[in-house]
């Protein structure tokens, strides 16, 4: 009792961290409480019996639970799909009912309530990875903080009111729309928003609080112990987990200091729901392809590998051609090392395996991708064309530079090196050697094949996905940069590499754990004190020596700490229990400093968490509380498939030609299908990228005379025009705000005035 209780306090200093700070930045205590019940009774509890039943338990509690939360958030999309299909969405609450029922009823399926042969971990493992879950969760109150809950004047990122319009129409029966443009047929990667919009009818709490706030917490402890569990399986070392958890989800790019952020900074956002979601389905279904390419059977766990493989094409298009480049490479590996009969050092794994296992999960996922394409991609999702040095096209010194007039321009090099002088290519090789040095604590870890590990197709598995997402990141382009979700899912993958490569040598001594640490510490003392010491960001400049000083100035002042530590070391080395360890403790070192700007990322946004957010200036464009609040009665009044006409087009709200189409709050916070509010996103205008010298998200409505029939309501309201959009587009409901465009006087003859607040009022057509 006394250890099982020890054992539970890790994960009881996780929970309430998350609740603290989920309390502190405003969540409702009734929210928290029904959402806890929610993730215990109807994801973590049936998920864990349906992954006991399909795999078999690990033999400790921790990875079973976040195998099976992962099993569970599976389920849910099967019985949400399900439900959305027939009508019967509101009674998701079934299906974990149901599953725990047959698991009481069934006699053979009981035993799948305990672990029959415990194996724990040690309680190390548990407080190592409940410290990554902490500074996980931390950096996310530093996220909420930023994203006020509604209603409150602010300026809300757009993709996050997008999500928010996706949620509400998931909670519809197909076929679904596009919430921003009615009629138009949603193709998109929206199973997290399918996650979102379930929790929300389960738990009756508002989208928008489960989108700002509950949902983020559990998916990052989720992803924080399947991701332990896989290094664990992967190295056959309890330890390697808790710190591939706590690089792969709080490390960063080295951060010396310097004029430019550096691009690939973590695997998980707040404001991009999809990429977060995919992580702990892409891990799953590694963790399964790693027993597969090591020659073990997956029996039952079979079942798992399709629905795996279509989650993840569903929550994002760029996981799974990774997972696909990785199996394959293994694949190959495993071939090219059949012939010996000797296992792998220390693992146990047969030489000589059945040829066809991995070929066929490679048929599976191959097949996924396929009908992914199909049903989710578009909608922004598409657009994708070849570019060599795509990436350099979002990197600052670059783009001040060679001053791309207009948009990000496609074609087979950025603009700058399609008719390249000398200085701008070696300005744009020098760009990329500093992204590489950088990432050295991902990009380390490559080496990890050339080395003693070099048998093992598990290794080759992650480090061929790592190189094709790095490979993609920038020889592909997409107008908002969209090609940087290749390389963002790999970092988990990366960092179970680079923790490889901390293995200590066969007769290592017991001291070699310490000396790792200390020159972690060391690693992580020595980059927080140099960026302490380079001060603010230097101003932008203007030639390419600038340029290259502003970049390099920091990085050289890093090599000399280098150059002085591995001096140090060289001196210290030749102590009892030092030697042989050179390799591990710079790496050691690299990845204390990559946590060092983790935290310098962190933490001055977290801070506002007690020092509160400035309020948004009107320059920014933000949404007012009134409008909000206009926008939420909206939400109440209307039926679910009631559709709205507004003139709210535009993120910056006047409406004006050229304007950046990505206002999707009426959508989001009113919860109904608009006829026309932004479309940024659509196919059509995505596909115009770059027409008439402007980005997709500028470009006009595609269907112009709709458009205009639109804005007539509004502008110019007669009775035939409002009759046509009643009988012929379903409109019921006007949203009329006069921050966007003047509203006719004349409007309310024709259509009752239900509800005014600030600019805002709405009238309901007869």
């Amino acid at each position: 009792m006394r250890r099982t209780a020890f054992a539970a306090l890790p994960w009881a200093l996780v929970a309430a961290t998350l609740v603290a700070a989920l309390l502190v930045t405003g969540t409702p205590v009734g929210a928290i409480a029904r959402y806890a019940a929610y993730w215990l009774l109807a994801v973590l509890l049936p998920g864990t019996l349906v992954y006991r039943a399909l795999r078999g338990s690990t033999g400790n509690l921790p990875e079973d639970l976040g195998y099976g939360a992962v099993t569970g958030l599976l389920c849910e999309l099967v019985a949400w799909a399900i439900g959305t299909a027939t009508g019967f969405q509101h009674l998701l609450w079934v299906w974990p009912v149901a599953v725990a029922a047959a698991f009481l009823a069934v006699p053979p399926m009981r035993r799948h309530w305990r672990i029959a042969e415990p194996r724990p971990l040690p309680l190390r493992w548990s407080w190592g990875v409940a410290a990554a879950c902490v500074g996980a969760i931390v950096w996310a109150a530093g996220e909420w903080a930023h994203t006020p809950l509604p209603p409150t004047t602010a300026d809300y990122y757009p993709d996050l009111l997008y999500h928010l319009g996706l949620v509400h129409e998931l909670t519809r029966t197909m076929p679904f729309q596009v919430p921003q443009v009615a009629g138009e047929v949603l193709r998109y990667h929206y199973l997290s928003d399918a996650h979102l919009a379930s929790a929300s009818l389960v738990t009756g709490v508002d989208p928008a609080v489960v989108l700002f706030r509950l949902w983020l917490g559990p998916v990052l402890v989720v992803s924080a112990v399947v991701i332990a569990a896989l290094a664990r399986q992967v190295t056959g070392r309890w330890w390697a987990g808790p710190v591939t958890a706590g690089v792969a989800l709080l490390a960063r790019p080295l951060l010396p200091g310097g004029p430019a952020a550096v691009p690939g900074g973590l695997p998980v956002s707040l404001l991009s729901p999809s990429q977060t979601y995919l992580v702990p389905f892409l891990v799953v279904l590694t963790a399964l392809g790693v027993d597969l390419v090591r020659g073990r059977p997956l029996g039952r766990a079979w079942w798992l590998v399709g629905p795996l493989a279509l989650a993840c094409a569903g929550a994002k298009s760029s996981g799974l051609p990774l997972l696909v480049a990785g199996l394959a490479l293994a694949t190959v590996a495993r071939a090219a090392t059949a012939r010996s009969r000797r296992t792998v050092a220390g693992e146990g794994i047969d030489a000589r395996p059945a040829w066809w296992p991995p070929l066929l999960a490679l048929g599976v996922l191959l097949a996924a991708m396929g009908l992914g394409s199909t049903v989710f991609v578009g909608g922004g999702a598409g657009g994708l064309t070849v570019q060599v040095g795509s990436q350099l096209q979002w990197i600052e010194p670059y783009v001040a530079m060679f001053r791309p007039l207009g948009p990000t321009a496609p074609g087979p090099l950025p603009p700058g090196l399609a008719h390249p002088h000398p200085a701008g290519v070696l300005f744009a090789l020098g760009i990329v050697a500093w992204w590489i040095l950088l990432q050295a604590p991902r990009i380390v870890g490559l080496a990890v094949p050339l080395g003693r590990s070099r048998r093992d197709p598990a290794v080759w598995l992650l480090a061929g996905a790592t190189v094709a997402g790095t490979g993609a990141m920038w020889l592909l382009f997409h107008p908002s940069d969209s090609q940087a979700y290749f390389f963002l899912p790999t970092l988990p993958y990366a960092a179970v590499l680079t923790v490889l490569l901390l293995t200590p040598r066969p007769g290592a001594t017991r001291s070699a754990p310490r000396v790792l640490l200390a020159a972690s510490a060391v690693g992580l003392l020595a980059a927080g004190l140099l960026r302490i010491a380079s001060g603010h960001a230097p101003e932008p400049a203007h030639t390419y020596r600038a340029w290259a000083a502003g970049m390099a100035r920091p990085v050289l002042a890093a090599a000399v700490v280098a150059v002085v530590l591995a001096a140090a070391w060289l001196l210290v080395r030749r102590r009892p229990g030092l030697r042989g360890h050179g390799t591990a403790v710079a790496v050691s070192a690299v990845l204390g400093a990559s946590l060092a700007a983790g935290a310098i990322g962190t933490l001055p946004r977290a801070a506002a968490v007690v020092t509160g957010v400035p309020a948004p200036t009107a320059a920014a464009g933000p949404v007012w509380a009134a409008e909000i609040r206009a926008a939420q009665w909206l939400d109440g009044h209307a039926r679910p498939d009631d559709v709205v006409a507004t003139n709210v087009h535009c993120l910056h709200l006047r409406t004006r030609p050229w304007c950046d189409s990505r206002a999707f709050w009426v959508s989001g916070f009113g919860g109904h299908r608009t006829l026309v509010e932004s479309w940024a996103y659509t196919d059509a205008a995505i596909a115009a990228h770059g027409r008439h010298g402007h980005a997709y998200p500028a470009q006009p409505f595609g269907d112009r005379s709709l458009y205009e029939e639109n804005e007539r309501a509004f502008a110019a309201p007669d009775a035939a025009t409002l009759a046509t959009l009643r009988r012929r587009y379903a409109v019921r409901w006007l949203f009329a705000d006069t921050r966007a465009a003047p509203v006719s006087p004349r409007l309310p003859r024709f259509a009752h005035r239900r509800h005014t607040d600030g600019p805002v009022t709405i009238y309901e057509l007869p």
